[in-house]
């Protein structure tokens, strides 16, 4: 059965203000995923030692990764990736926008690689939202149009996962969830879901949604003395089967 998870990893900086690539590798390697998607990785950056995190991670969990930069100066990137164990290649990287009238918020991006799962062709589509209401609202609209969802190439069966910076009673959940179905809902069992703040988590602001095709058998958000320290959110895994 497939895994898939989701995390942001705070850029390798956990809650005890410790920078620690291989802590976040171990997170990971615990839930055992085939498909990896992170959210704020440095790369190249002086605060986090000039190290390729997205690299340094995917070398560990021995994946091949995709990395995409929403903001870079000079030499210094920070941004989105997703790793997998499966044959992949790369569709498409790309911006999102911001509000017009808001031109210094932090820039944001969206990765989407296609994955190949017993033979068929998965869409995995990482994303991280921005903090402004109003500014979440333009990228989700972006990201159910047809530069992204609505695109021709975006066949079924579709993921898209990420850190939304969104509850399930924002606008930015009912745009997308005129797209895709959340995975939460479609999950058999039951289990928490909440991946904010990592020690004591209560808002759900990562999110799962699937396209028709994708059998959601569980979704879960691993919380242990590793998960709580690592980075400020917890990962967020679902178990899938494809239809």
């Amino acid at each position: 059965m497939p895994r898939i998870v989701t995390y942001n990893v705070h850029r390798c900086v956990g809650n005890d203000r410790r920078l620690d690539v291989a802590r976040v590798a171990a997170v990971l390697a615990a839930i055992n995923p085939d498909i990896v998607a992170l959210q704020e990785l440095d790369v190249g950056r002086r605060r986090t030692g000039h190290a390729d995190q997205a690299h340094e991670i995917a070398r560990r969990l021995e994946m091949t990764h995709h990395f995409h930069a929403a903001m870079q100066v000079e030499e210094e990137r920070y941004g989105d990736a997703i790793l997998t164990r499966y044959p992949e290649r790369l569709v498409k990287v790309g911006p999102l926008p911001g509000h017009p009238r808001m031109p210094r918020l932090e820039p944001r991006g969206a990765l989407w690689v296609e994955v190949e799962i017993d033979g068929r062709p998965v869409q995995i589509i990482n994303t991280h939202l921005g903090l402004v209401p109003r500014e979440q609202q333009f990228q989700a609209t972006h990201l159910a149009g047809p530069a992204w969802l609505g695109h021709a190439d975006c066949a079924l069966p579709t993921i898209l996962l990420g850190d939304f910076n969104a509850t399930a009673s924002s606008i930015v959940y009912r745009t997308l969830t005129s797209r895709l179905e959340p995975a939460r809902r479609l999950a058999k069992r039951k289990l928490p879901t909440s991946t904010f703040p990592s020690p004591l988590p209560v808002l759900r602001i990562d999110h799962l949604f699937v396209s028709p095709g994708i059998e959601v058998h569980e979704v879960s958000a691993p919380f242990d003395p590793l998960t709580r320290v690592a980075s400020d959110h917890l990962p967020l895994v679902m178990d899938f089967d494809l239809t």
